[in-house]
């Protein structure tokens, strides 16, 4: 099987599994699911970090028992703490560690930033999917269009790469494609969803800058780790943090941006 065929044929089958889910699954159950899901993002966290194979599964049980525990909670203060803290990592901090190329030798720091932004995730699917699945589908397919965009833009017309030192794959003629992606994405929900194009646009491209920010966090993580996904569990896609690296960013900053236009804290 061709490298594009097994990547088509996984993502038409986790979106079988997301998309029903997001449109049918009570809160509970959304919450156990998405909780499984972190769980194994830390897991392979955890990996990418040099912990042991039991320490990083460890990580990644206690994850899931964390967001398992949330989700009976009325904890509101406590999600906008995750997704606010994420919000300033991923705007403020990533920048300047990608930059920098910072390498991070502590174990407890690295156990910590993953948990802040794994269960940053977790909150941000829980706030999204109680506004609604047209939401949650709808701040998604901002990645997935541009993930696409990129990916296809990029292998016809890539020529100037975006950070070659930290992924050379990816190109500024990919981000082109995926911002014209979008563009014609913010149309559409303009015209047929009646969304006002003021804040839409600007906002789409504030994700999109984000959600490659996300993209090119993981692969330095990868990186700096030496290896070239973060797992094996997705074919064609390689770990479930390869699949969700750009919804890790983009998925908080788009619910905390959500939050401010309504004012609250």
């Amino acid at each position: 099987m061709s490298g594009l065929l097994s990547r088509v044929l996984t993502a038409g089958l986790l979106l079988a599994v997301f998309v029903p889910a997001a449109v049918w699954a009570p809160s509970g159950l959304w919450g156990v699911l998405m909780a499984v899901v972190v769980g194994v993002a830390g897991f392979e966290w955890a990996r990418l970090g040099h912990f042991t194979r039991g320490a990083a599964r460890g990580y990644g049980v206690a994850l899931t028992l964390a967001a398992l525990v949330l989700t009976g909670w009325d904890w509101p203060a406590l999600q906008g703490g995750f997704v606010m803290l994420a919000t300033a990592f991923w705007i403020v901090v990533a920048p300047l560690w990608l930059l920098r190329r910072w390498r991070v030798s502590s174990m407890a720091l690295r156990a910590v930033l993953g948990a802040v932004l794994l269960l940053a995730i977790w909150a941000a699917l829980m706030e999204l999917h109680a506004r609604g699945p047209g939401v949650l589908l709808g701040v998604a397919m901002v990645v997935w269009i541009a993930d696409t965009a990129a990916y296809f833009a990029g292998r016809h017309f890539g020529r100037h790469k975006l950070a070659p030192a930290i992924s050379p794959g990816k190109t500024w003629e990919g981000v082109v494609g995926a911002l014209l992606a979008l563009s014609l994405y913010g149309i559409g929900l303009v015209r047929f969803a009646g969304v006002p194009l003021w804040p839409l646009l600007p906002l789409l491209a504030v994700l999109l800058y984000v959600a490659v920010l996300g993209d090119l966090f993981e692969s330095w993580i990868k990186r700096v780790s030496g290896v070239k996904d973060s797992g094996a569990v997705l074919p064609g896609h390689g770990g479930v943090l390869d699949r969700i690296d750009a919804l890790a960013s983009t998925l908080p900053v788009a619910t905390g941006m959500l939050m401010w236009l309504e004012g609250r804290p």
